[in-house]
């Protein structure tokens, strides 16, 4: 028998939940989750991106950029940026290249390697960012506030678990590029 979901009875807040919230009860709970995760972090990214946009004229990629700069105060080398930020080295010096221009960071070679530049905040870069980075924090807390504190850490556990499982988490295929 043909699998369609447009001829399954759905629930009743299956249209609020978009897509993901018409899976059938027979479907596997584990590819449910999935999807639900999936449209979370869809949903609140597209919110954050929307935010960011009207209330600083700030891209996420930039916003993510920057976050990673801030960690680090000596900076960071382009190659380790690109990695960290999980995007291609042209990715990287293209925003490199646009944040220069903008007087937010700074680039120099590096000592140790002369084939490598090492990217920083500038003071204003710092600023601009802890700004942002401020308000931010508030939309997260806000976007989620409608769940409770027990949760919020319940979840934050599971999905710590999940993340731990070998082969799942992406961090071996991390570690092995840096080698």
């Amino acid at each position: 028998m043909k699998n369609d979901l447009s001829s399954r009875a759905l629930p009743r807040d299956a249209q609020a939940l978009g897509y993901e919230g018409r899976a059938h009860r027979d479907d596997h709970a584990k590819l449910k989750l999935w999807l639900r995760l999936l449209a979370c972090t869809t949903q609140i990214e597209g919110e954050i991106r929307r935010r960011l946009r009207a209330r600083f004229d700030i891209t996420l990629a930039r916003f993510d950029y920057m976050a990673q700069l801030h960690r680090r105060r000596d900076g960071l080398k382009m190659g380790d940026l690109s990695r960290y930020l999980m995007v291609s080295g042209g990715n990287v010096t293209g925003l490199t290249d646009d944040l220069e221009r903008d007087g937010l960071v700074a680039r120099e070679g590096s000592p140790g390697d002369r084939r490598a530049w090492i990217v920083r905040l500038t003071p204003r870069g710092r600023r601009s960012f802890e700004s942002m980075a401020s308000e931010h924090e508030q939309w997260v807390l806000e976007l989620f506030a409608g769940l409770d504190d027990a949760g919020v850490m319940q979840l934050h556990t599971r999905l710590g678990e999940l993340r731990a499982q070998p082969g799942r988490s992406g961090r071996e295929s991390l570690e092995e590029e840096g080698s």
